[in-house]
């Protein structure tokens, strides 16, 4: 839906039409060349093969669930999650981002080798759930982190109060 215009306001528009939805495949390169959005290729799955239920040929094992944020007015991940990558999907997923030297780490190693099991992945996001149902219009609302200056003082000026 909507191939005119970008991909966030493409999500944007489709949650405002339904109330939650499931996009599969993000991380995959889309028709316009660029991936639907830049998603670790050492995580979820987003190069397998898939069909939809019309049978068109789509990518991915992973997905987002998204929802309308009345404060923001824009789409709200409130999941993401899938099947994590094994030692093929791993190797295909830093070719096509340019990362095959992170082959020699620890961790990609051990999947390479077999060596940790393999999971899926994935959960409602609790400070993502809480920031929807209390209205609240950034995560530094309801859960406390570390956030750079320069964003606390854009908060600031738009009376966001950042936990601290």
């Amino acid at each position: 839906m909507y191939p005119d215009i970008p991909r966030k306001q493409r999500e944007t528009m489709i949650v405002q039409k339904y109330p939650a939805v499931f996009i599969i495949g993000i991380g995959w390169t889309l028709q316009d060349g660029y991936p639907h959005e830049m998603r670790a290729a050492d995580y979820d799955d987003w190069v397998t093969e898939t069909v939809s239920d019309k049978g068109k040929p789509m990518h991915g094992l992973n997905g987002d669930i998204l929802v309308w944020n009345p404060v923001t007015r824009r789409r709200h991940e409130l999941m993401s999650g899938g099947i994590r990558v094994n030692a093929e999907t791993l190797k295909t997923q830093l070719q096509m981002t340019g990362q095959l030297d992170w082959l020699k780490l620890p961790y990609h190693q051990a999947i390479v080798n077999n060596e940790i099991p393999l999971s899926i992945g994935g959960g409602i996001g609790q400070s993502r759930t809480i920031m929807l149902l209390l209205k609240k219009a950034h995560l530094g609302e309801v859960s406390v982190t570390v956030w750079p200056k320069i964003l606390k003082d854009i908060c600031k000026k738009k009376n966001i109060h950042v936990i601290e």
